[in-house]
């Protein structure tokens, strides 16, 4: 190695050398980020867009009521356990898989979609389909229990 080279090492090692040992006083706070407020994001209803404009290809109209807490983990009629989390529902005949559209009639909140995996409900004839407790929230209806709804089948 020429002295050319020997000086260019030293010069660039002596450089790293000052780079790497600045250090930062403890009491010097951490650089922070801009803080942004997020955005407020709407309650889900499950529904795609396409879900929100497609006409039914059934109406139905009756009440609707939810699961209790009690059942979770239990199987449902298709074989799924029931997970209060999901939007899924119960309904006497409509085929397993099929999505519908529930809206409450005697209030305005945004209607919630759900996928039928169990039957039911059994508890009266004005009773037209049973949803799951997540469900059951999106339509505000936990207080009350038992709602009247329309169901558009999907």
């Amino acid at each position: 190695m020429n002295c050319f080279h020997r000086s260019l090492f030293a010069l660039l090692l002596a450089g790293a050398w000052s780079c790497a040992s600045e250090t930062v006083p403890a009491d010097h706070p951490a650089p922070r980020a801009p803080r942004v407020a997020p955005k407020p994001v709407p309650p889900s209803t499950g529904c795609s867009d396409e879900e929100l404009a497609r006409p039914a290809r059934q109406v139905l109209r009756g009440s609707a009521s939810y699961y209790a807490n009690s059942l979770a983990g239990n199987p449902t009629a298709s074989g799924v356990p029931y997970d209060p989390g999901e939007l899924s529902a119960a309904h006497r005949s409509l085929p397993f898989g099929t999505r519908v559209r529930v809206t409450r009639t005697d209030a305005e909140v945004p209607p919630v979609c759900v996928t039928v995996n169990d039957r039911g409900p059994y508890a009266g004839r004005q009773r037209i389909i049973d949803l799951s407790r997540r469900a059951a929230e999106r339509l505000q209806m936990v207080a009350k229990g038992v709602v009247p709804v329309r169901v558009d089948v999907l």
